[in-house]
Order: structure tokens, then C-alpha cells, then sequence
């Protein structure tokens, strides 16, 4: 990947599913385990080698994220901020990040998503353009986006569909994604959705349909934290790997998490 990579942080949203945890704080400044949720996806970012980062969140609470992270120099890297004034989408809180990225590559997490793949920046050594987008196998993949990958090939998508009712794959797509600048052209030509925001989902259909859209499979554990399930399978899930380096034969008191869907693990390589 000849381009710098720069990264942003989607740190916006009410976070209602979470109330009344979130009246008086943005849901990423929550604890998973022993860490604010926004570290996870700042740690992820940082792993990827991106540098300069800039976090985009609502305006309620955008002060206590910047009380917490402040300039970055305590993660050794640059961050800036943005304010999406009102809900427009994933898409649009994206667009807001434009003159940030510049003619750079971004790398784009979604503010509540937790891997356990160690990402870095080998596995995007071989990004020269378009967009990445990387995939989970799961149980239940009508809960989320799904790729659609040709029949014969590793990972080439042909398509992504918002929550199918009937899945033409179990490989979702989780929230972490790689652009290139244009990016925003594709956001300046999208219309809302029904339900009055600017979707992720069709910008990535969009790279789909210009033929610029690959993918990495993961191959350990992922999960959001936007809801009280999630926020405690994300925390033993953590806490469960920091036990367990600590002592092999350690034996958690914790709930464990199921080997399949989105916080398993996956036998799926990406060789």
C-alpha cells in the first residue's frame, strides 16, 4: 500500500439501546472490561499503522471524548475531531472527514466494534486502491450486512445486502473498512434510505459495482457493544483473553461465548 493511511473513529449516535446508561455520556466512553469502548477501536486503528486519526462524534458529549483522549501523544499518534451536528447515517459521518483524509487511503472502525485479530499493516500491504472490507463468518448473518462472495473464488464480492431475510452467505460484514479517496464521490451520489440516512451499505456497493471491492476474513473473535448483550459478551470476552494469557491453566469465572457467529472463532484462512 504505496498511499498513507489515515483512520477514523464513527464515535456518533444516540446510543439508545443502551439507556439509561448513555443519558449522561456518549456509549463509547463506556467500560468494556477494563478499558473505555473507544480504545478498542483506537488500539485496532493504531495496530494498522495509521498515525494521524480523527474521531466523529455527536455534539452532546464530544467534550468528554476529547477530555479522555485528548491530543493523542499518550497512544503516540495525532488525533483531531469532528462533530456530526445531527444523525445523517455511517455514511454521512464519513463525509464529514473528507478534508481530513485528503488524498490519503482510511481506514474506517466503527466506535462500538471489538477485534481479536491482530491486525497491522502487513494485511494491507497489497491495498493499491479501492475498498477492503472485512468479514466474520457468523450464525446468523440475516442480523447484518452480508457479502455475497462468486462461487470459485477466495473473496471476490458480488454483492452486499443490509439484514436478508435470506442470507446468501454467513460471511457479514463487521465494522471495520478500508477506502481510497474516492470514497466521497460515492457519498456525494447517494441517496438516502428509507429510513433518512446515508448507508455504508451502498457506498460498499458501489466499489462492488465498479469491480473495487475486496475482502479479509476474520479469523478470531469480533463483536460490537452497542447493546447490554453485546457490551457484556464484548467485556468476557476481553476479560476472558487477558485471564488466560496471564495464566494458561487459568479457569474464568466469567460467562463463556460460544465458538460460532460473530464472537467465535473461525476456521476460514486468508491464504
Amino acid at each position: 500500500m504505496a498511499k498513507r493511511l489515515k483512520g477514523v473513529i464513527l464515535a456518533g449516535g444516540t446510543g439508545s439501546r443502551l439507556f439509561p446508561l448513555t443519558k449522561v455520556t456518549n456509549k463509547h466512553l463506556l467500560p468494556v472490561y477494563d478499558k473505555p469502548m473507544i480504545y478498542y477501536p483506537l488500539q485496532t486503528l493504531i495496530k494498522m499503522g495509521c498515525k494521524d486519526i480523527m474521531i466523529v462524534s455527536g455534539r452532546e458529549h464530544c467534550g468528554d471524548i476529547l477530555n479522555l483522549l485528548g491530543s493523542g501523544r499518550d497512544f503516540n499518534v495525532r488525533l483531531s475531531y469532528e462533530i456530526q451536528d445531527e444523525a445523517g447515517g455511517i455514511a454521512q459521518a464519513l463525509s464529514l472527514t473528507e478534508r481530513f483524509v485528503g488524498t490519503s487511503n482510511v481506514a474506517v472502525c466503527l466506535g462500538d466494534n471489538i477485534f481479536d485479530d491482530e491486525l497491522t499493516s502487513y494485511d494491507l500491504s497489497d491495498f493499491d486502491g479501492g475498498s477492503r472490507i472485512f468479514l466474520k463468518e457468523v450464525h446468523d448473518p440475516e442480523r447484518f450486512g452480508v457479502a455475497e462472495i462468486r462461487k470459485g473464488t477466495s473473496c471476490n464480492v458480488i454483492s452486499i445486502e443490509e439484514k436478508p431475510v435470506n442470507p446468501k452467505s454467513n460471511f457479514c460484514v463487521t465494522g471495520l473498512y478500508v477506502y481510497d479517496n474516492k470514497v466521497f464521490s460515492y457519498i456525494k451520489n447517494l441517496k438516502p434510505s428509507e429510513r433518512g440516512e446515508l448507508e455504508i451499505t451502498d457506498v460498499n456497493n458501489f466499489y462492488v459495482k465498479d469491480n473495487l471491492m475486496s475482502c479479509h476474513y476474520l479469523t478470531s473473535w469480533w463483536s460490537d457493544a452497542g447493546t447490554f448483550e453485546s457490551l457484556l459478551k464484548a467485556s468476557s470476552l476481553v476479560a476472558n483473553k487477558k485471564l488466560c494469557s496471564c495464566e494458561n491453566n487459568y479457569q474464568s469465572p466469567l460467562p463463556t461465548v460460544g465458538a460460532d457467529g460473530e464472537c467465535g472463532e473461525s476456521k476460514i484462512s486468508n491464504k
